[in-house]
């Protein structure tokens, strides 16, 4: 019962935050606030460094996820690592 009545308060909240004149201002400034948070240069230093470690790690692991979904493949085919991924065939002569 008090998961329906946090769910109607919540809604309730939404409802007048997106209805009322003050509400839509309210949401406004608090848009602009969270803009200044997000460009302040603290805020921008962190956020680079974690770029640079998700960029480092996407380096080290693309290697073996890459090894995974080939065997993931060709056990999926029934293919084995001996056998060519691509066949050729040998050209044929066509008489016209």
């Amino acid at each position: 019962m008090s998961g329906r009545i946090g769910t109607f308060v919540v809604g309730v909240g939404f409802g007048y935050l997106l209805a009322t004149r003050k509400g839509r201002d309210l949401l406004g400034k608090a848009g602009e606030k969270a803009g200044e948070a997000w460009r302040h240069p603290k805020v921008q230093g962190v956020v680079k460094d974690v770029e640079e470690q998700a960029l480092d790690f996407a380096k080290q692991q693309g290697v073996a996820l890459k090894d995974k979904a080939v065997d993931a493949a060709r056990s999926a085919t029934g293919r084995s690592h001996d056998e060519p991924s691509v066949v050729v065939e040998p050209e044929t002569p066509y008489s016209i």
